[in-house]
């Protein structure tokens, strides 16, 4: 790509921008490099490997010189391939060559606490949870996919920590402002960067869009070190956010050992490119990481689970073969459905959560009544002044009070507080509204908007409070019902506990999975709105070295610390087992007893598209009683169910493949949930499951069938000991319903009287696709 944007690169740009929220996404580039993809390793030796490369890349180019000159990397540990600059002839060509699965473009991706371990019952001052059972995750190696750290910042010091696991294989990388020897330690033990394929995209060199970067991995932006510290960093006291959420920060496996892997870059928002994401993929699988930790998606519509361009099915495929846990975002794109990312079945994916902490700030009116809104407002109180409402004389009254476009119209506002309405959930609207009265020498701005609990500060100590609708209605029937409007605003307080409720955040993408449909993602929730953690000096939100964020990007480290416990204390489970030790013991209601809402237009009830298995029960993950395990041969049934080509199959597993000439059924994929996109009459299904907990047990089937729908389970009693540790049984599924439903929601739990295994159940009827099929 030259020096000149694309158009559909700036307009994708801009609108992440804006939305601001903590996921990164992908945009497609027109590139010169390629992703020659060649599947399973040839040879074990990676020196043979790379020279197969170098070989077959000379072969196209016609010289060994050019050839090196061309060469981006070469990928040798997880999977073969390598990246080259190519031009489409030579592409072509390559692609024309025996064992070559496919030559793809690169493409260009983009930038997507204090209380919440104790919300997730994870507390340090507790001896009877997993955090102290695992010794809080020591000797486990988290990898992080991200925009590098701040290694300075105390989150990443490594007192009290024994030697580097022997296992561990990585390395550490000097580079600019980062030495490797003092920078690198016993808790930070890997820290390597990629631009390659960035910089073939850019065509510039570092740091000529007017963003600061390193070329190392020292993080410019914040967000690397915001997830890294999230799931391993280590414990730091007397931590808050602008005097707010104060307490003790900490990741989720604090004794655990950081591995970094840059591979995004702050320039024009945020970058990452596929062949640098492969290649490090590539690098974790050789460096001995136990769990990987990825807050990058893709973008909607996605592309298959066989398709290499955005490299992370790819490269997550080749993780979990290796017994590699990998973790990724849902996206930020909710509340609509089937804007979930990451729904390869191998992969963990997280939806995001608020927690039982809030910020309420109250707004006094002139008749002395108070509303409470929300906002991260330290400063002076606002005593009271004069509060106004912009309206227009035009034909749309309302059309100057939107938040987004604030029409002053030579209205003095110097002085007071405007109160202004917008249906922009994002953080958009709140930037512009609070510049513009900022600017005209107001001073504060109460914005009505939709629900979202991602809280954002304004510039400084200015006020700017968020409320719903209905209370951004009283207040605007107050300014039209009094001569002389005044309102006061006060400094933001913390509660936790009761009376506030956990709820599935208003941005997190929902399902259905748009791919497949029978996969249920998001697997589980986690808090993702509003958590404190480590950040860049030179981060946008920055306060003292910490920032309070909101995204997937943050509920994904959640799961990758408490993936690292349970690691800890099951080093032989695979990452199938610890996904559905996650799921089935996933919590449905909040600490109150109260069941979990989700966000939305309007508030629900959160059902499995919302949150998968429910807010992450840690403890309960630790000691789940049976789990629903997979290996290979279960992702082969489920790509052979999804009729991909053979040859693509074969490639990527390392196995040659023939799928059955009698299609499988994607149904009997062994998940710990069940979906039915569409059941016609009746539909019989089999799971199998392992038993993890005592030898001689028995467990019952206990159904909550979904409206309308019946559900028979045979065997419904499991009896297991000594010599009997797996079981498969059969679900027989049919509805009574007449007519096209939507999705009802039950669920299939085997109890023993100590375990509840519980597996989500979502039905959809469609009766009307069994007529087209009929005629």
């Amino acid at each position: 790509m030259g020096n000149k944007m694309s158009p559909l690169f700036v307009l994708v740009y801009l609108f992440l921008v804006l939305n601001g929220e903590g996921i990164i996404t992908n945009v497609e580039a027109k590139s010169n490099v390629h992703i020659i993809y060649l599947g399973e390793r040839q040879y074990d030796e990676p020196k043979l490997i790379t020279d197969l490369h170098h070989d077959m890349l000379a072969k196209v180019v016609g010289s060994n010189e050019m050839e090196s000159d061309l060469m981006v990397y070469s990928y040798k540990h997880g999977f073969s391939g390598f990246a080259a600059k190519l031009t489409k002839s030579q592409a072509q060509k390559l692609a024309e060559l025996p064992g070559v699965v496919r030559v793809i473009p690169n493409r260009l991706h983009k930038l997507q606490t204090t209380r919440s371990w104790d919300f997730l019952g994870l507390s340090s001052h507790s001896p009877n949870n997993i955090l102290h059972g695992s010794n809080m995750g020591d000797g486990a190696i988290i990898g992080v996919f991200d925009t590098g750290l701040w290694p300075e910042s105390r989150v990443f010091r490594d007192e009290g920590l024994g030697p580097v696991p022997p296992r561990w294989r990585g390395v550490c990388k000097s580079g600019e402002k980062f030495n490797a020897s003092t920078h690198c330690n016993r808790k930070i033990i890997g820290a390597r960067w990629y631009i390659n394929g960035f910089l073939a995209e850019y065509g510039k060199p570092l740091n000529t869009s007017g963003d600061q970067e390193f070329l190392s991995p020292r993080d410019a932006n914040g967000h690397g070190t915001h997830t890294a510290s999230t799931a391993g960093g280590s414990f730091v006291g007397n931590v808050s956010y602008m005097g707010l959420g104060s307490g003790t920060v900490r990741g989720g496996a604090p004794r655990a050992r950081l591995a970094i892997y840059k591979v995004c870059w702050d320039i024009l928002g945020g970058q990452c490119s596929s062949a640098d994401i492969l290649k490090a993929f590539d690098d974790a699988i050789h460096d001995g990481v136990d769990v990987l930790s990825l807050s990058i998606g893709s973008s909607i519509p996605l592309f298959s689970d066989v398709d290499e361009r955005d490299g992370i099915a790819t490269g997550s495929f080749h993780a979990v073969a290796r017994g590699i846990t990998v973790v990724c975002g849902a996206a930020n794109e909710g509340p609509s459905a089937y804007t979930v990312h990451n729904t390869a079945p191998w992969i963990l994916t997280v939806a995001a959560s608020t927690m039982d902490r809030a910020f309420p700030t109250s707004i006094t009116l002139g008749n002395n009544k108070t509303l409470l809104g929300q906002a991260i407002f330290t400063g002076k109180e606002i005593g009271f002044t004069d509060l106004v409402y912009l309206e227009s004389t035009e034909f749309d009254p309302n059309a100057a009070g939107m938040c987004e476009d604030l029409s002053l119209n030579n209205i003095s506002v110097s002085g007071k507080v405007v109160l202004c309405f917008t249906s922009i959930a994002r953080r958009t609207a709140l930037v512009q509204a609070s510049a513009v009265v900022k600017e005209a020498g107001g001073v504060g701005v109460i914005i009505a908007k939709k629900p979202n609990d991602a809280l954002y500060s304004c510039d400084g100590d200015f006020p700017c409070i968020e409320v719903d609708y209905e209370i951004g209605t009283r207040i605007l029937f107050y300014i039209r019902s009094t001569r002389s409007p005044l309102v006061k605003l006060s400094s933001s307080k913390t509660i936790v506990g009761k009376p506030v409720s956990p709820k599935v955040a208003y941005f997190s993408s929902r399902g259905p999975n748009s791919i497949a449909p029978a996969i249920l993602k998001p697997d589980i929730t986690a808090p993702g709105a509003n958590i404190l953690a480590a950040t860049s000096p030179l981060g946008q939100f920055m306060d003292g070295g910490y920032a309070m964020l909101s995204g997937t990007s943050m509920s994904t480290p959640h799961i990758s610390g408490i993936v690292a416990l349970l690691k800890v204390l099951h080093p032989h489970w695979s990452p199938a087992a610890i996904k559905s030790a996650l799921i089935t013991t996933a919590w449905q209601t909040g600490p109150s007893g109260l069941p979990i809402f989700a966000e939305g237009f309007p508030q629900n009830l959160a059902n499995p598209f919302d949150f998968g298995g429910g807010i992450v029960n840690a403890n309960g993950a630790a000691d789940p009683g049976l789990v629903y395990d997979m290996g290979t041969t279960d992702y082969i049934h489920y790509l052979c169910a999804m009729a991909y080509n053979n040859s693509a199959i074969s490639r990527l597993t390392g196995q040659s493949t023939v799928c059955p000439s009698t299609k499988l059924s994607i149904l009997d994929v062994n998940l710990p949930s069940i979906t039915i996109p569409s059941l016609r009459n009746s539909s019989t299904i089999t799971r199998t499951v392992t038993n993890v907990g005592a030898l001689k047990t028995i467990y019952r089937a206990v159904i909550e069938p979904p409206i309308g729908i019946m559900v028979s389970v045979k065997p419904d009693v499991l009896v297991f000991n000594s010599t009997v540790k797996k079981i498969s049984f059969k679900v027989t599924v049919s509805t009574t319903h007449k007519v096209n439903t939507g999705y009802y929601f039950g669920s299939l739990t085997w109890t023993n009287g100590v375990h509840a295994v519980r597996s989500p159940l979502s039905v959809r009827a469609e009766l009307l696709q069994s007529y087209a099929d009929d005629n």
